[in-house]
């Protein structure tokens, strides 16, 4: 399974994780990839915290972030606006049905005191201050889930010998990537879970491999297997970008109602929604996005405002989905259409071993009926 790209990362295997699981990045690159931290929502000390736990964890093992940096979004023209400014921009109607939705579902209030959690900051100039935090820790990979990479951001990679990555769901998205001069560009399918567009990843794969060539490419969306990696190798991807499958893991930190429903959820239980960040995302369907999705309540805000209309609402759902019948049909998260596949609880290593193995079974199955 050895390809260019993992051998120039020194990686046993091509397979990158993304997570925002501490526990599961540093998991994923002691048992031979790389796990992929998403940074989105951490505070400045906490992200060092849990950046300065991972190098700790992993021993010197390759490691990288992900980072949101869309090129639009409200505010994007001043580089970001502040939450006060985010907050004059919410109508009230969108006020008045958020809490009219947690009052329907008997969510109770957060305790007094308690926290919804970090601000959701995007932009470049917004997370100048994390981008040059990770820069400052040995991290391998730095990615760019939304947009390309501002040139700032490259010019730094490369002085420090870091990877940079985009995400790209069209091929038109891969070419911007590539004449910005990213290293690689991971072709997202619309299988996907988080922000995908409407591209299968069969179709957009090798569609993307011959756009940029010869800048290597992984294949996400769809890829919880080891017969699917095959098929991305087949492709003409390097590796593999995976998220949802680390989701039931046992070192996952996914919230316990969320993973049971993951758990008992077939493929057609997710749908692409605007209603956590503003941009369409693959999700697990529940009452909040059935909610969002009827044509009778108001539609979800452009990033970052509802991202910041929804933050205390996510955080009170969250705090009381084991106990309150409402909460917990409201309460979901991002997951691509493997989450079918999803049906039992096995630890990362468990999960890259059958994934190796399986690979190995399949070429071996292949080179069978070519020998026939």
């Amino acid at each position: 399974m050895r390809t260019k790209l993992a051998e120039e990362m020194g990686l046993e295997f091509p397979i990158f994780a993304f997570t925002h699981c501490r526990d599961v990045a540093a998991a994923v690159s002691k048992a031979g990839g790389l796990g992929v931290l998403g940074v989105a929502g951490h505070s400045l000390d906490g992200l060092s915290i849990e950046l300065d736990w991972i190098e700790k964890e992993v021993g010197g093992k390759p490691y990288g972030v992900d980072l949101l940096l869309p090129a639009r979004f409200v505010g994007s023209e001043q580089g970001g606006l502040e939450a006060s400014q985010l907050d004059e921009k919410i109508p009230e109607a969108h006020r008045r049905f958020l809490d009219d939705l947690l009052e329907k579902h008997g969510v109770p209030p957060l305790p007094p005191g308690v926290e919804p959690g970090p601000e959701f900051s995007i932009g470049y100039e917004q997370q100048r201050d994390v981008i040059e935090l990770v820069f400052s820790h040995p991290i391998s990979l730095i990615a760019s889930a939304l947009g390309p990479p501002p040139s700032w951001m490259i010019e730094q990679g490369r002085a420090a010998g870091v990877k940079v990555a985009a995400l790209a769901g069209t091929v038109e998205h891969a070419r911007r990537h590539r004449e910005a001069g990213v290293d690689i560009v991971v072709a997202q399918g619309y299988e996907a879970g988080g922000h995908t567009g409407e591209i299968s990843t069969l179709v957009l794969v090798p569609e993307v491999v011959d756009a940029v060539d010869p800048v290597p490419v992984l294949a996400a969306g769809g890829i919880g297997n080891g017969r699917q990696l095959t098929a991305a190798l087949a492709l003409g991807a390097q590796g593999v970008w995976m998220g949802s499958i680390w989701l039931t893991t046992e070192e996952a930190e996914t919230h316990p109602v969320v993973k049971e429903k993951f758990l008992n959820a077939s493929s057609r239980d997710t749908v692409r929604s605007r209603s956590l960040t503003g941009k369409p995302a693959r999700q697990l369907r529940s009452a909040w996005t059935e909610a969002w999705s009827d044509p009778a309540n108001p539609d979800p805000l452009p990033m970052p405002l509802q991202p910041r209309l929804i933050r205390e609402a996510q955080a009170r759902i969250s705090r009381s989905a084991h106990k309150s019948p409402g909460a917990e049909q409201l309460i979901n998260y991002f997951v691509g259409q493997i989450v079918g596949s999803m049906n039992q609880v096995r630890s990362v290593r468990s999960v890259v071993e059958e994934l190796v193995q399986e690979y190995a079974d399949t070429m071996e199955r292949l080179d069978e009926w070519g020998a026939g």
